[in-house]
């Protein structure tokens, strides 16, 4: 939305300091008894236009399918011959070797991999380096010995694309590795038997469309361009072709907790991805959902704040094999001990997480002039500096870049980035490699990972804010709070969440619907928790509603929420939610902002 667009409410400066405006248009409708003109399809359709579908397209958003969304794989470089060597690996019995990531997009990538095998009567073995030990991405150490060890095929999986000395160590080794990745490209690609993915920079017009799929949505076109090279050559003739929509919950898991944007196929393979979740036929996934406390059926808030993160734990401070494990086990009880063993690491991962975070932030005070902020310090666990990076970035508002100075055995540090819309951080990262600042790097527009000396923290500091000051400058002009719709206090009802979230799923790039609720006052307002603000308000039509702003008791926000609008009317906004915790379901509001009425 343009800076110069009419304020909703003639509110220009919020209690987060913030104007709000629409997102597309003024969608104010009263007491939410329905869309305007009553018609809640009509509602949907304004919320699928403010994402940026075409007024022309709007049937195939309302219900997204693959059958819609999923291109022909051969449109993607490589992708045939990727489909082919994997065929024949199939077809003549070889060695198969998936080596993945250990992050949760890795873990569902190099699983899919595996069980789209086992489906067609093979089998793979699977390589996931140590976080510590190894680093990101595949080492020519580990292909050349997985090829002494009868791997005549390796699938890298979430990465590869930028692993040139790795690759040709595993060419010159005679092993064929096949790269899967989707993170950005250099002009010069290294040597593969076939390298997918949809951010090389001579892919084609389709192909490119879909760089924003996670390497577990490659992978998944990957395993559908497999399927049919082995239709073509009667490989099913006496065997049942696989079920691929059954790895679906796989690619929902992988795309989710990675971030990625949830537009076009994205959205289509998640909302068909948690349909196959609830079914619970992957027995990992079942253990997974169970140790995650869920009593229902997952929703995508729930891939990237329960299930996600517990995968992650793995890689981060205990065993990276575990995902893999956990999401290609057939055995109901390893299942339970491992989604155990991993919700018991995701406990340690947070008491880990918050000492780097305490000391990450005292540094903040010393950069405020910063457009990105760069934080190291030694000590930092380098399995939970990513985390970090993104609870400071949306802190400050700024792209941020966490660094664990004495990371691996050579005194090099380990820094994790997470950027802002609008700023490119990973191919800012892939440059700064290239000028000689780093001793590796690389990532996509919102997350990059990177090596660096210790005695090169400061010139990468400048040299990050001499390139992309401009960038940061231009995308906080453009922060307003982004509404799509008014409601009053009545109006926030349990049918009115259910409308909302038909336009799902949701998620970065097709952000769930927020709202403006108001005018209130304040009935009650405590803190629980940490540091989350509850409230209980009420407004002029009587209505009254529960809210709540998480992480929220420290800011300027909710200093005002606790101590300041006690005898004021004020506009609440944020994300309606259903509470299902009571005898009747209640609509309630995670509140993101507030601001005066009056």
């Amino acid at each position: 939305m343009a800076s110069h667009a009419p304020s909703v409410f003639g509110i220009d400066r919020s209690l987060s300091g913030r104007a709000w405006r629409w997102r597309r248009g003024n969608m104010d409708i009263g007491d939410g008894a329905g869309a305007p003109g009553g018609l809640e399809s009509d509602l949907v359709d304004q919320l699928l236009l403010a994402r940026g579908v075409a007024a022309d397209d709007l049937a195939r958003h309302r219900a997204p399918s693959l059958r819609e969304f999923l291109p022909d794989p051969s449109e993607f470089r490589d992708m045939e011959a990727a489909a082919e060597r994997l065929a024949q690996a199939v077809l003549t019995h070889e060695t198969v070797t998936v080596y993945g990531d250990y992050d949760v997009d890795g873990a569902t990538s190099a699983a899919l991999l595996i069980r789209l095998l086992r489906m067609l009567g093979h089998d793979a073995g699977y390589y996931i380096p140590d976080r510590l030990l190894e680093g990101y991405g595949p080492s020519g150490e580990a292909l050349v010995r997985l090829a002494g060890q009868g791997s005549s095929l390796i699938v890298t999986v979430d990465c590869g694309a930028m692993a040139h000395e790795a690759l040709r160590m595993a060419h010159e080794a005679g092993v064929d590795v096949i790269v899967v990745d989707h993170h950005k490209c250099a002009p010069e690609l290294p040597v593969a038997a076939a390298l997918v993915n949809p951010n090389r920079l001579d892919e084609g017009d389709i192909g490119a469309a879909h760089g924003h799929l996670a390497a577990v949505g490659v992978a998944f076109v990957l395993a559908v361009a497999t399927v049919r090279r082995l239709r073509g050559c009667g490989y099913f003739a006496a065997r049942a072709e696989p079920d691929l929509f059954a790895l679906l919950d796989l690619v929902a898991l992988g795309t989710v907790a990675d971030v990625a944007q949830l537009k076009g196929l994205n959205r289509a393979m998640v909302a068909q991805g948690l349909r196959v979740m609830a079914r619970r036929d992957n027995v990992g996934m079942a253990a997974l959902i169970d140790a995650s406390r869920l009593k229902r059926a997952p929703t995508c808030s729930d891939l990237g704040f329960a299930l996600g993160p517990r995968v992650n734990a793995g890689g981060r401070v205990g065993e990276a094999t575990l995902g893999v494990r956990l999401l290609t086990t057939q055995d109901p009880d390893e299942a339970r001990e491992i989604a155990a063993q991993l919700s018991r690491l995701n406990e340690e991962r947070r008491a880990i997480e918050a000492e780097v975070q305490e000391a990450a932030e005292a540094q903040i005070a010393g950069q405020h002039n910063r457009a990105v902020m760069v934080l190291a310090g030694r000590g930092w666990h380098p399995g939970v500096i990513g985390i970090v990076a993104g609870r400071i970035k949306e802190k400050t508002g700024k792209p941020t870049l966490v660094i664990a100075l004495d990371a691996d055995e050579t005194g090099h540090g380990k820094g994790s980035g997470r950027s802002i819309a609008g700023v490119d951080l990973g191919a800012a990262i892939i440059a700064a490699r290239e000028a000689g600042l780093l001793v590796a790097g690389g990532g996509h527009a919102m997350a990059a990972g990177l090596t660096i000396a210790a005695d090169r923290v400061g010139a990468l500091a400048d040299w990050l804010d001499a390139r992309l000051g401009a960038d940061v400058t231009a995308a906080a002009a453009t922060q307003a709070v982004l509404l799509d719709l008014a409601v009053a206090p009545g109006g926030l009802r349990p049918g009115l969440i259910e409308t909302l979230d038909s336009a799902g799923p949701f998620g970065m790039g097709w952000p769930a619907p927020r709202i403006a609720v108001g005018p209130v006052r304040m009935v009650k307002a405590d803190t629980v928790g940490a540091d989350h603000v509850r409230l209980i308000v009420r407004g002029n039509d009587g209505a009254s509603f529960k809210a709540i702003a998480f992480r929220a008791a420290e800011t300027e926000l909710g200093q005002a929420l606790l101590h300041g609008a006690r005898d004021r009317r004020f506009w609440l906004a944020g994300r309606a939610k259903l509470d299902d915790w009571g005898s009747r379901p209640a609509a309630e509001l995670h509140v993101e902002d507030a601001a005066w009425a009056d």
